[in-house]
């Protein structure tokens, strides 16, 4: 089934011609419990808009956009909605929750007793403004790159660690537990030097994509470099380089599972890895398919730009220069569904399934069905286990050999 577009947003201001406002969508996010979703729509701001619909009605939206009808699904939530102003280009985009304290005790900027949702943008001057999104308020900045923050990645488990990826080539990591912050006034928060935990140096280029997996336990970073680099997250060490790729890796995603790593290059190849071992496991060609692109596009390449996995693990979203979205299910080494876009940038699943949204070029962003499977008992026995298994802690068990190499995604 090939993805449908469910909806499109444009920016709502207009068109400038001035370098510094910059029209394009880097960075799309949702919050982990799918309620928020933000996106950079450019001229140096973001948009924070309320996720108004259920599966339920998406599949609606989606029937009538196939008849031709003309469907407008924000307009029950544009009352909600927020416009930060940043004041520089955003090029990254992070949510985390920040749960009450047990005491009761919360961080200064939330509601007594409440949940904290948050959301880091990572911006053109080498700030980083952290929001309070039901509010809409910034809380405070932090300070330490020396040029653009071009990624940002929040700690899956919910705890307050950012890590960072700048231009400056340098990857930062940040505790923004509430007693590093300093309150110079009621209104202004800024985040003492004592809260930045590492600089973590390695690269020599540009660092353009991390991604933190979801046991907490890895970093990866890519740059316009050939390989991607793996980090311990307990010791702020390099475990090793990921070398494989024939030009720039410029994006990066974990499985829910940690069990797989997936790097994507401007080669225009997806590697899939093994991030305890550094295998390769099977490599995803982008194949131009002109037959689906306008006559009149002179695009001969499939530079990538983004990928990520799906939430249930079994499926992988890749986007390209050749105007296409693809996905791919984890077994094959062809795309099983594609659909035409405008100069994608960046794509992301939403937390629960069923569509994926991407950024383009022009700053809009646009939103589309995505497979939906069940999964089989199988793979949920195989998820659950490698969530707390390594790699080689599956290779010790006294099971047969090929359940090891089920387990360890070596045949699926």
């Amino acid at each position: 089934e090939e993805p449908v577009l469910l909806a499109e947003l444009k920016p709502g201001r207009p068109q400038r011609y001035d370098w510094k406002s910059s029209c394009e969508t880097w960075s799309v996010a949702f919050s982990p419990d799918g309620a928020w979703f933000a996106w950079s729509q450019g001229h140096c701001v973001v948009k924070l808009i309320p996720w108004p619909l259920g599966e339920a009605e998406l599949c609606k939206t989606s029937e009538r956009k196939s008849r031709g009808g003309k469907v407008e699904i924000w307009n029950r939530g544009a009352a909600k909605e927020k416009t930060l102003e940043c004041g520089q280009i955003v090029w990254g985009l992070a949510f985390s929750a920040w749960p009450a304290a047990e005491d009761g005790d919360t961080h200064p900027a939330c509601a007594v007793g409440l949940p904290c949702l948050v959301l880091a943008t990572g911006l053109n001057d080498g700030q980083i403004k952290v929001w309070e999104v039901q509010t809409g308020h910034l809380l405070f900045s932090l300070l330490g790159h020396q040029d653009v923050v071009r990624d940002l990645s929040f700690a899956p488990n919910g705890s307050p660690i950012l890590v960072s990826a700048s231009r400056d080539k340098t990857l930062r990591v940040w505790d923004l537990s509430r007693d590093g912050v300093l309150f110079p006034s009621a209104d202004t928060f800024l985040l003492s030097p004592g809260r930045q935990v590492q600089v973590l140096s390695g690269h020599v280029q540009w660092v353009y994509c991390c991604s933190i997996s979801p046991d907490c336990s890895m970093l990866c970073s890519a740059a316009g470099e050939k390989s991607a680099l793996l980090w311990s997250m307990r010791s702020y060490t390099l475990i090793r380089r990921l070398e494989g790729h024939q030009s720039s890796v410029v994006s990066c995603d974990f499985s829910p599972d940690s069990a797989l790593l997936v790097t994507a290059s401007y080669d225009a190849c997806v590697i899939m890895w093994d991030p305890y071992t550094g295998e390769q496991l099977r490599t995803l060609r982008h194949v131009p398919l002109y037959s689906v692109l306008d006559s009149s596009s002179e695009i001969h390449t499939s530079s990538l730009r983004s990928v990520c996995f799906s939430p249930e693990g079994l499926y992988l979203a890749t986007v390209a220069d050749d105007r296409l979205l693809r996905i791919w299910a984890l077994e094959l080494r062809s795309p099983v569904a594609f659909a035409p876009m405008t100069n994608g940038l960046c794509c992301m699943y939403f937390p629960h399934g069923g569509f994926i949204a991407t950024g383009t070029r022009d700053g809009h962003v646009q939103f589309w069905t995505a497979p939906r499977v069940l999964s089989s008992l199988k793979h949920l026995c195989r998820k659950a286990l490698r969530t707390f298994l390594t790699t080689y802690q599956v290779l010790a068990l006294p099971i047969p050999r090929k359940l090891k190499e089920f387990l360890t995604y070596r045949t699926f």
